[in-house]
């Protein structure tokens, strides 16, 4: 099993219901997503994929949320709120469906909020991201 890591940066703001008083108030991060996927063969140039091709999906995909208020962003709402755990499996679903090669697949996504904190979304074996 081969696997690639691309990491792609972003700045957003949100705001959480039912958390801790401080992250109910509008905020806003710096993001650091890091993006995987693997799978169990080369192709001809003896690479997975090329990590410039899946760099351009994840950027092309967070910048879709970048320098905006993610509560009223796409994807996201009371019911889907802009959490970090929720972020990591957005991007892991679209992440996805962007990539055309054939055996390759999204295994997880972390959404680092800070220096020092994250979430991470795995995407089931056999499953498809959220």
């Amino acid at each position: 099993m081969y696997e690639l890591k691309v990491i792609v940066r972003f700045a957003a703001a949100h705001q959480l219901k039912m958390v801790a008083q401080k992250c109910e108030n509008l905020h806003g991060h710096n993001w650091k997503i890091e993006a995987c996927v693997a799978g169990e063969h080369l192709n001809s140039a003896g690479v997975l994929m090329d990590f410039g091709e899946l760099k351009g999906h994840v950027k092309a995909i967070v910048g879709r949320l970048d320098h905006r208020f993610l509560n009223e962003s796409e994807g996201f709402s009371d019911e889907m709120p802009p959490s970090s755990e929720n972020i990591a499996a957005w991007i892991a679903e679209r992440l996805q469906a962007a990539i055309r090669q054939p055996g390759v697949r999204v295994t997880r996504v972390r959404a680092w909020e800070s220096e020092d904190a994250c979430a991470q979304y795995v995407v089931p074996a056999g499953g498809s991201p959220a």
